[in-house]
């Protein structure tokens, strides 16, 4: 990898949902912690009122050239009825088809479906974590994707 793509900063966008805000808050907090301890810019942070909103935020964002990636915070609680298993399954499927079909990764970030309110503050900080970080390393493993010529003998491995 040369240097320059090695020192070129990497931008984030996190879209993050209102609905259970006392959990998606701290989700906030700890993701804008960790793109800091990663060293990566946070370029917009767009709140929407819930994870079913998700997906537009994001195909808004994913088209900017200051954006490398995005990560998408959100908790889905569990009801009495089976609402949220449709919301998390269609806004997970739809965040998939906008990072395959612009190229761009974006990570899920979402507790639930299925999850109590307890559960949810349990997994707060793993799930915002370990979805800035999926972002992050996709971001880097993509450029060097895109930037690696090998030659006709050689085998990459792209980490």
């Amino acid at each position: 990898m040369s240097a320059q793509l090695r020192n070129e900063k990497l931008n984030i966008a996190i879209v993050v949902s209102e609905f259970n805000y006392d959990i998606t808050y701290l989700m906030l907090q700890k993701a804008l912690n960790h793109a800091k301890f990663l060293g990566v810019d946070v370029r917009y942070v767009i709140k929407v009122p819930g994870v079913f909103e998700i997906p537009l935020a994001i195909r808004e964002l994913i088209k900017k050239d200051d954006v490398d990636g995005i990560v998408a915070l959100g908790a889905v609680i569990k009801g009495e009825t089976k609402h949220d298993e449709l919301v998390a399954n269609h806004a997970a499927r739809k965040i998939i088809d906008l990072s395959l079909e612009f190229g761009k990764p974006v990570a899920l970030g979402i507790i639930g479906p299925g999850a109590t309110r307890m559960q949810a503050l349990e997994r707060v900080e793993e799930y915002a974590r370990r979805a800035v970080e999926a972002t992050v390393k996709m971001m880097h493993r993509i450029r060097n994707l895109r930037a690696a010529k090998p030659t006709v003998t050689e085998t990459l491995i792209i980490e």
